[in-house]
């Protein structure tokens, strides 16, 4: 189901998926099945998810970012894809996010570029997550630090 008020250019959704009032989606995004996409979302060109993700509202997906199967990212989440940002100077390239399969990231938590968060790892609520997380850990804080492993 395609919510009628969201601009959903990309014809690469899966089965199942929602994806629910004013959000826009660009044509070259890859969205797996039984995913929920909530409101007020953006995905760029180069974003793939995978199957069963949800992802909730505010949430805005730049180029470059995976998602594996069973993610799930809170509300407000911000990825971060230049770590040194001008008006209209742009890099060579931008940097990359990986999210490995059953990752949860907490509420308004910051994803910085080039990091690569493990599976089934969990981001506590508003951390800033500065570099990769190892699988099965628990992080949180600014910087975000492992807390315990899961």
């Amino acid at each position: 189901m395609i919510h009628s008020t969201s601009d959903v250019q990309t014809k690469e959704i899966g089965n199942g998926t929602v994806v629910w009032q004013f959000c826009v989606i660009l044509a070259g995004a890859r969205i797996g099945e039984n995913c929920n996409v909530n409101c007020h979302c953006f995905i760029e060109n180069d974003v793939i998810i995978g199957d069963n993700v949800t992802i909730k509202s505010g949430v805005y997906l730049w180029d470059g970012i995976r998602i594996g199967n069973g993610v799930f990212i809170g509300p407000n989440v911000t990825f971060v894809n230049d770590k040194y940002p001008r008006s209209k100077q742009y890099p060579d390239s931008f940097l990359k996010v990986t999210i490995e399969e059953g990752a949860s990231i907490g509420a308004g938590s910051v994803i910085m570029g080039g990091v690569v968060i493990g599976r089934d790892s969990l981001i506590g609520a508003g951390s800033v997550v500065t570099k990769d997380v190892a699988p099965r850990t628990v992080v949180m804080g600014v910087p975000a630090i492992k807390v315990r492993e899961i």
